[in-house]
């Protein structure tokens, strides 16, 4: 017999269509605790599953919805949505959302986890700074948790609104929050941030940039100093009690998936030995943070929901080396980690799985 504390949870992915919302999918379907998911996507409404993610015909039968079925969802002992929309959607619908999520008694039950940067930023000047606009509803704002699952992890337990990390911001904030750790007279001055992308950080739909005959044997940097996960990594940061300063310049590199970042600075005193105990302070008990022995590798982490990460120290410096899937921990599958925390399960239900190697 079921476990009567154990939630049934029913999934509705809005924007099922895209990368994320494939990536969802993948993750939701293995989940033990997982009964249904329903994807909504408006240009492919009515359409298989299966048109939009070859991967998965034979595991889903359904078809996407054009718009969410809220009376559906209500019928569902523990309803989550993933919203995997464009980054300015969800926020633009939310208060309408709300209406009928208030409408149908799912207000307070539901719970809502954003995979994109609308409600990741509590301040709605930093917001504008980010993405260039004001926000569509601000009052919503601290309504919000940020869901970056490796810190603090009990912030999630009883959230039902969850901000989800950019692909970026969790790599850079991982390996931030390693050195913040350190004891305060041995925090680097400053930190200097290199980090690559894969093409599918971009979305389906394709441009000058993400196409790839433009994309396939090339290699460099865009949005120079200028990236806007750097606000929401600065946050982060500060709400784990260091002003980190660092700088950042990413990179599109001629792979699909992977977030590969490596920060460098000046070592000073820092040793090994206190590396070491910073590593178990911030991450103790985080089974999806892998300490590995020598520089990461995206290929044994695409397609699974760890991060691997490494520090080396010589004449001086330091480099702390952080690699993730951009669409695994970077996105769907922390969001899949976020949900978990939130209906108390354990961070990492459903999501243990070994990368295909070699790649």
């Amino acid at each position: 017999m079921p476990n009567p504390s154990t939630p049934s949870i029913d999934a509705l992915i809005l924007g099922g269509s895209g990368y994320g919302g494939g990536e969802l999918y993948r993750w939701l379907l293995q989940h033990p605790h997982v009964a249904s998911i329903a994807g909504v996507a408006k240009r492919q409404a009515g359409n298989e599953v299966a048109v939009a993610h070859p991967h998965l015909r034979g595991l889903v039968s359904g078809k996407f919805q054009s718009e969410p079925d809220w009376a559906a969802l209500a019928e569902s002992e523990c309803p989550v949505l993933f919203a995997a929309l464009p980054h300015g959607e969800l926020g633009r619908l939310y208060a309408d959302y709300q209406q009928q999520w208030q409408h149908h008694e799912l207000a307070d039950r539901l719970l809502v986890i954003d995979l994109s940067g609308d409600f990741r930023l509590r301040d709605p000047a930093v917001f504008e700074k980010a993405y260039g606009g004001t926000h569509p509803c601000p009052q919503f704002l601290p309504d919000f948790e940020y869901g970056l699952v490796d810190w603090q992890p009990d912030r999630l337990r009883s959230a039902k609104r969850i901000a989800n990390p950019g692909c970026f911001a969790t790599a850079l904030s991982l390996g931030l929050l390693w050195l913040a750790h350190l004891p305060a007279q041995l925090r680097p001055e400053s930190v200097a941030i290199s980090a690559i992308t894969g093409s599918s950080g971009s979305g389906a739909s394709a441009s000058d940039t993400t196409h790839h005959p433009t994309r396939a044997h090339d290699f460099r940097a865009y949005k120079p100093l200028r990236h806007q996960h750097r606000f929401e990594v600065s946050a982060a940061i500060e709400r784990a009690g260091w002003s980190a300063p660092f700088s950042l310049v990413t990179h599109s590199a001629p792979v699909v998936r992977g977030i590969y970042a490596t920060l460098q600075f000046a070592a000073g005193e820092c040793r090994a030995d206190d590396m070491d105990a910073a590593f178990e302070r911030a991450f103790a008990g985080a089974r999806s943070i892998r300490r590995v022995p020598a520089a990461p590798r995206l290929v044994a982490v695409t397609g699974t929901n760890f991060t691997d990460i490494n520090c080396s120290l010589a004449d001086g410096y330091g480099a702390v080396m952080v690699a993730l899937d951009n669409l695994g921990k970077g996105m769907a599958g922390q969001a899949v980690q976020n949900m978990n925390l939130a209906t108390g399960l354990a961070a990492d239900c459903g999501l243990r799985t070994a990368a295909a190697y070699p790649g």
